[in-house]
């Protein structure tokens, strides 16, 4: 007898489950350091390289990215009752100024000067996706591309 039950062999079965929880513990231990390592080389493998230039989906896409360069340009050439246009910011750069809040008006200005710069960055994507427009029809949609 073991002294704690009363019942002979306590001991040694307790011995056992310790023995096998102890196991257990690093069998998991050693699965979850196995499967971060692996995680991580897999993070670190470079990902295949593209095997066609993606035509298909571009001249699939071409209505929805054109709607979306004309309703941007609409609303930045609008006027300064449009929240987003490029005239509602100046007017708001003049206010700053004027209630000499200098670097309210600072910060404004930045962001009036990257707006203003949307304008011929937008025009310009509107010439290419004409172009790519043209060669899509001429293509049949980019199913004839890789």
């Amino acid at each position: 007898m073991d002294g704690r039950r009363g019942r002979p062999g306590t001991e040694a079965k307790m011995n056992v489950r310790r023995r096998r929880r102890t196991l257990l513990a690093g069998l998991a231990t050693a699965a979850l350091l196995v499967s971060g390592t692996g995680a991580a080389a897999a993070a670190d493998s470079p990902a295949p390289a593209p095997t066609g230039d993606g035509a298909r989906a571009l001249c699939k896409r071409v209505p929805k990215i054109d709607r979306r360069i004309e309703r941007a340009l609409k609303r930045l050439e609008a006027g300064a009752d449009v929240r987003g246009s490029v005239a509602r910011l100046r007017q708001r750069v003049d206010n700053a100024k004027k209630a000499g809040h200098g670097e309210i008006a600072t910060y404004l200005q930045h962001r009036l000067d990257v707006r203003t710069s949307l304008v011929p960055t937008l025009q310009q994507r509107q010439k290419d996706l004409a172009g790519v427009r043209s060669w899509c029809a001429a293509h049949g949609n980019g199913k004839a591309a890789g």
